[in-house]
């Protein structure tokens, strides 16, 4: 049980840190990215102005020349491109030329594709009186902008996933020094509950056993003295049973796997049908079973027919007249599934999370009207658990419940 709890912690913290983690470094990529093209735009711009600045105009013609090699420009991926004030391409130099439209409005263009570019656009103004005599276009290939946004990923994803690792490790140890203090107070309470029980059985008994001795030689007892012993030996009764299945929570997590044996579990179902099948009938239930032969794990043979008897109590127990109760048992590759079925009065789904809980009843659903200790169905499931299986319960109210249980096969 802890170690469920443990491992939920670690992975409820793992969740959040991971979900800051993931915040923070698309933060800082969506910072540095836009960091980065802001610092290529300026570039680009810094490059067109200086360019479109030294521009020479002869006869209101653009007069094409640029201090910049043409090597030069291929060396750092660029290009340059003039046009006139039609947007006629005039004259080219580079090697990465975008495809897009000549646009005067637009300043800025990227194109996608093989090889991403972005280009900025600028008008070239003679400087003697203003006049626009044509446009210059800056192209930059983005290949170096790709490259360093995939180290970026890379490094943040490497950070992260490291983070993670190094949290996990933390977080086990942590876990565990969070959960000891409660196993042990958890394992006194268990001791405390084990103890009490096991002192209770002896007064019980003594006064279960003088309560049937007045009974069995009531000729001298009055009639209403008579009832209130039979009321005694009744509330006795149910006191004893009580404390019985208290004693074996307690002990259940006690039960020493080294001392499993290999069981049967198609034989324990057939007997426990053989042996409720007279009180089935006396309730007209019709009580039925779809058996597969030799069902095979390791466990404890009691401790497993006490399960699947408090299932069947259960059924019976909440199961009207002419009624039916049905035990499925097969396997599906390493589990063995049985399943006890009912149609009694079913469970409310808002309830269905509740009901393995020590002593919990609905007002309709659980009741110790059929003299039971409230425990049954949590003794069920510790059984279960500590035979490394579940219970899976799924109801309808009115129509009947499903008791799925899974346990690991052999062989």
């Amino acid at each position: 049980m802890f170690k469920k709890i443990q491992h939920r912690l670690l992975r409820s913290y793992l969740l959040v840190l991971a979900s800051i983690l993931s915040i923070f470094v698309i933060g800082v990529r969506v910072v540095f990215s836009r960091s980065l093209a802001q610092q290529t735009t300026d570039k680009l711009i810094a490059l067109g102005q200086g360019v479109a600045a030294s521009s020479e105009v002869e006869d209101e013609q653009l007069k094409i020349e640029s201090e910049l090699s043409v090597k030069e420009l291929i060396n750092n991926d660029r290009s340059l491109q003039w046009f006139d004030t039609q947007g006629k391409l005039i004259s080219q130099q580079g090697k990465y030329f975008i495809d897009l439209p000549f646009s005067a409005n637009q300043s800025v263009q990227t194109q996608s594709g093989k090889v991403r570019i972005r280009a900025v656009t600028l008008p070239i103004i003679e400087s003697e009186n203003g006049k626009l005599v044509g446009y210059i276009r800056v192209s930059q290939s983005l290949e170096e902008f790709d490259e360093t946004l995939r180290k970026l990923d890379l490094g943040l994803g490497s950070g992260v996933i490291i983070a993670l690792i190094f949290s996990s490790i933390g977080g086990v140890i942590l876990t565990r020094q969070a959960m000891q203090p409660i196993e042990e107070s958890f394992q006194r309470l268990k001791q405390f509950t084990a103890d009490a029980s096991h002192e209770l059985r002896s007064p019980l008994m003594a006064v279960k056993s003088n309560a049937a001795v007045a009974l069995k030689y009531s000729e001298g007892i009055r009639e209403t003295d008579k009832e209130k012993f039979e009321a005694i030996a009744s509330a006795t009764k149910q006191m004893t049973r009580l404390t019985e299945d208290l004693l074996l929570l307690a002990r259940t997590d006690k039960i020493q796997r080294q001392d499993w044996q290999l069981v049967n579990l198609t034989s324990i179902l057939e007997d426990l049908f053989q042996l409720y099948r007279t009180q089935t009938e006396a309730k007209t239930i019709q009580f039925k079973t779809q058996l597969t032969k030799d069902l095979y794990l390791m466990g404890d043979a009691v401790q497993l027919m006490r399960l699947f008897t408090n299932l069947i109590q259960n059924a019976i127990s909440y199961t009207p007249e002419k009624g039916t109760i049905e035990i499925i048992a097969n396997r599906f590759g390493s589990q063995l599934i049985i399943k006890v079925k009912d149609t009694g009065i079913g469970i409310a789904p808002e309830h269905l999370q509740l009901i393995f809980e020590r002593f919990w009843r609905a007002d309709k659903a659980r009741s110790y009207a059929n003299g039971g200790s409230g425990l049954g169905l949590a003794i069920a499931q510790a059984i279960c658990l500590q035979h490394q299986g579940e219970i899976v319960v799924t109801s309808q109210v009115g129509i009947g419940s499903c008791f799925e249980v899974r346990l690991r096969a052999v062989g």
